[in-house]
């Protein structure tokens, strides 16, 4: 843990919940960043522009320009300029396609024609004429992509549906299995690099989340320690679902600071 140069945090169930700090959290990062740690915001929430998410950081007491990196960018990473593509998942998808030069169209306003691309994220005007658009694209030909797959994600009242849940209703009623962008796939281990610099060496950095499935997962692709916190989907005493190596098991980020800086 003394290598440890990136600190890479999950930011629902790590840093907040439905972006109501978890205490310790700005605390945390403030002290990683002072002992010369570089921490990004990996994160698979797709709905929010960056600003917003940046704003929402800032609200809780944790600067974070250029730091927020989302499955939304992940998955804009895989459209090429000038495609055509239908975007059934939030403002924060629409915004990262645009970035890319790629030319999106919402799903929510009932457009026509044909489409390179879905894009699938999670989105609340999610209904059955959305679902019947995304089918008759990718039927038509389109490339069907998902911000991620995580079915649910954890509130302080509890896991509601995620992206994961619409994904599958797509991929249900047009038999086509997604090519999936965020945590833990590559498309987003390639973002994260990429953002990290020309001095990113996995050796060096440490994921931080609350689910193995995911966050665990996405450690193992990269190739750097895992460091679970019990502070959202996996609770205090449950059994974690990681199929990798759990390098800190503390619960919560300003636990994983202190083991990181005090020992």
């Amino acid at each position: 843990m003394d290598d440890v140069r990136f600190v890479l945090c999950d930011l629902d169930g790590v840093v907040w919940l439905a972006r109501r700090a978890i205490p310790g959290s700005a605390e945390a990062v403030e002290r990683l960043r002072a002992a010369g740690r570089r921490v990004l915001f990996v994160t698979n929430n797709s709905m929010s522009p960056i600003a917003d998410q940046e704003d929402a950081l800032a609200a809780i007491g944790i600067p974070a320009e250029g730091d927020v990196v989302t499955s939304a960018q992940a998955a804009s990473s895989l459209v090429s300029s000038g495609q055509r593509v239908l975007v059934c998942g939030g403002d924060g998808v629409m915004e990262a396609v645009a970035a890319s030069g790629a030319d999106p169209v919402n799903v929510g306003d009932r457009p026509s024609g044909r489409f390179d691309v879905v894009i699938v994220g999670l989105h609340r005007h999610f209904d059955f004429d959305g679902l019947q658009a995304a089918n008759a694209a990718i039927r038509g030909g389109a490339r069907f992509v998902a911000t991620n797959d995580d079915v649910s994600f954890p509130t302080p009242d509890g896991p509601t549906p995620g992206a994961g849940a619409l994904v599958a209703a797509v991929s249900a009623v047009t038999e086509t299995a997604p090519t999936i962008a965020g945590k833990p796939h590559s498309p987003m281990a390639a973002l994260v690099a990429e953002r990290c610099g020309p001095d990113f060496r996995p050796e060096r950095a440490l994921v931080v989340g609350d689910r193995g499935s995911t966050d665990g997962a996405f450690a193992g692709a990269i190739g750097c320690p895992f460091a679970l916190v019990r502070s959202g989907v996996t609770a205090v005493g449950a059994l974690p679902d990681a199929e990798v190596p759990i390098a800190l098991d503390e619960a919560d980020l300003a636990a994983v600071a202190r083991r990181l800086l005090d020992h």
